[in-house]
C-alpha cells in the first residue's frame, strides 16, 4: 500500500495534522492505537533512548535500524527526523533519505543547522540549494518522499527569527520544500505571519506556551508535533517512581 499520498493529504484537511513522535514500536503502536493518522519519529528521543546525545550523535544505522523496526509494525504513515541529515555531503544525504524510503517511509524532517561542538545556523541560499538538489533527484527518480524542511532560528534563539525565518521560507518554498517546520514559534500573531507568507503547510511543536489546537487550527497551521517531550515526560514519570521506590523500600509505590 502506497502510504505517501494520504500522507501529503493529511496536509490539506481542515483540521491540523496531530503527530505522534515515537521513539520505538511501541510507543508508535499506541499512538495508531489511539486513532493518530500519522506517526513520526523524535530524533532526540531515540537519540537518548539509546544512551546518546542529541545532534547526530547517534550512528545512522541504529536510526534504520529502529525506523525498520517501527515500520515493520505499524500501517500508518511514518515520517523520519534525519536532522540535517546526517551528512555534509549531498550525495550522500540522498542516499540516506532513500534509504529510509525504501523502508516506506514517506517523510523526513531535515533542518537548516549543524551540530558540531555547538550548533550553528547554514547559510540559507546554500540549505536551498541542497534541497534543490534533493527534490530533483527524488523526482527524477520518482521516489514520494515529503520534504518537511526545519528552519531553527525560534529554537536556538537567534536574534530576530520571525524576520529571518520569514525570509528563509521563501528561499525553502521556492526550492522545493512540501512543508516548513519552525519549531518553538509560539506567538499566535507571529504563527498568523508565518502561515500568511507562504502557501506550504506549517507545523508546529509543542511547548509550554503553545496556543491550543483549535485556535492553532484558527490560525492555519496544517501540522503539530509532539516532539521528545512525551518521551521526556515518561522518563521523568519513571526517576520519580525510581525514587518512590527506594525511599519506601518496597514497590508499593508503583501501585498506589
Amino acid at each position: 500500500m502506497n502510504k505517501f499520498s494520504p500522507f501529503k493529504n493529511l496536509h490539506n484537511q481542515d483540521s491540523p495534522l496531530l503527530l505522534g513522535n515515537v521513539w520505538n514500536a511501541q510507543s508508535a503502536l499506541l499512538f495508531q492505537k489511539l486513532g493518530f493518522n500519522a506517526v513520526g519519529t523524535s530524533s532526540a528521543a531515540i537519540a537518548i533512548s539509546l544512551g546518546y546525545e542529541d545532534g547526530e550523535k547517534m550512528p545512522f544505522k541504529d536510526l534504520l535500524r529502529i525506523v525498520k523496526n517501527i515500520q515493520s509494525k505499524i500501517e500508518i504513515p511514518l515520517t523520519v527526523d534525519i536532522e540535517s541529515g546526517y551528512s555534509s555531503n549531498t550525495v550522500e544525504i540522498i542516499n540516506n533519505i532513500i534509504s529510509l524510503q525504501q523502508l516506506g517511509v514517506v517523510g523526513i524532517n531535515i533542518e537548516d543547522s549543524i551540530t558540531n561542538s555547538e550548533r550553528e545556523i547554514v547559510n540559507a541560499q546554500e540549505f536551498g540549494k541542497t534541497i534543490q538538489i534533493i527534490k530533483s533527484h527524488l523526482a527524477n527518480n520518482k521516489i514520494d518522499i515529503f520534504l518537511n524542511i526545519r528552519t531553527d532560528f525560534y529554537i536556538m534563539g537567534l536574534a530576530n527569527p520571525l524576520e529571518e525565518t520569514l525570509k528563509r521560507i521563501k528561499i525553502y518554498e521556492e526550492s522545493g520544500a512540501d512543508g516548513i517546520f519552525v519549531p518553538c514559534l509560539v506567538a499566535e500573531s507571529e504563527i498568523q505571519q508565518v502561515v500568511a507568507t507562504t502557501s506550504l503547510p506549517i507545523n508546529v511543536m509543542c511547548m509550554p506556551n503553545l496556543p491550543n489546537f483549535n485556535t492553532l487550527q484558527d490560525l492555519g497551521v496544517k501540522r503539530i508535533s509532539s516532539g521528545p517531550f512525551l518521551y521526556n515526560n515518561m522518563i521523568d514519570k519513571l526517576e520519580k517512581s525510581i525514587i518512590e521506590i527506594t525511599k519506601n523500600g518496597s514497590f508499593n509505590p508503583i501501585f498506589t
